[in-house]
Formats: structure tokens, sequence, C-alpha cells
């Protein structure tokens, strides 16, 4: 199994597409990166947990705060999703996975089911 990590942020449409993601694949963690608004307001019926984040904080301290709450939680390949959010937010994932070592796919909601683009 697979773990997911996606972020939960801005783009409209975007949160369809994450719910999505979510519901269609049997996933071992499901990782958001968001703020305390989209925590507050985003349900889901599978198990979610948070990385909590402040765009305003700048792309370092971001890239912290996702390290520290995925490293020993990932390991192997991971899926991700960049459908909603900021550059900001992309960049800071994107780093704290390599710095971590793990290897990427990038995956999107097709229909029923998901895909590696």
């Amino acid at each position: 199994m697979t773990d997911l990590v996606a972020c939960l942020s801005t783009g409209k449409g975007s949160w369809i597409e994450v719910a999505k993601l979510i519901n269609n694949y049997d996933w071992r963690n499901i990782f958001l990166i968001t703020n305390d608004f989209g925590k507050e307001k985003f349900s889901s019926q599978k198990e979610v947990k948070y990385i909590i984040i402040d765009v305003n904080k700048g792309t370092e301290s971001i890239k912290k705060i996702i390290q520290e709450a995925l490293k020993e939680k990932i390991s192997g390949d991971v899926a991700i999703n960049m459908t909603s959010g900021s550059g900001v937010e992309h960049m800071a994932m994107l780093s704290a996975l390599m710095n971590i070592g793990v290897g990427i796919r990038f995956v999107m909601a097709a229909d029923s089911e998901i895909k590696e683009v």
C-alpha cells in the first residue's frame, strides 16, 4: 500500500479532486498539507492526518514543518497531488519529501480511479 501526501489549500474545485483521490484508492496513510481553515472545513470518511502550515511563514519554514511531520512515518514511494495549493506549498512539500528520501509518484483522480501522471 502507498501513502498519499496532498496539498489542500487554494484552487477552485481542488478540494473535490483531493476528496476523489482519498476515496478512490485504499491508501496506507493519508497526509493533507493545509491550514487551520482546511482542517476545520474539509471532511473525509477515511482517516486523514493533517499537517497544519501557515503559508505566510515562507517556504523554508513550511518545509521544516512538513519534513518533521512525515519523517519516520513514510517510506518507499509516496503518491503526491498538487492540484490544490500554491507554488510555495508545492516547493516546500517536494523539498521535504526529497530530503526524507522517498520516491515520488504524481497522481490525479480520474472518474472512479486514480491515475499516475
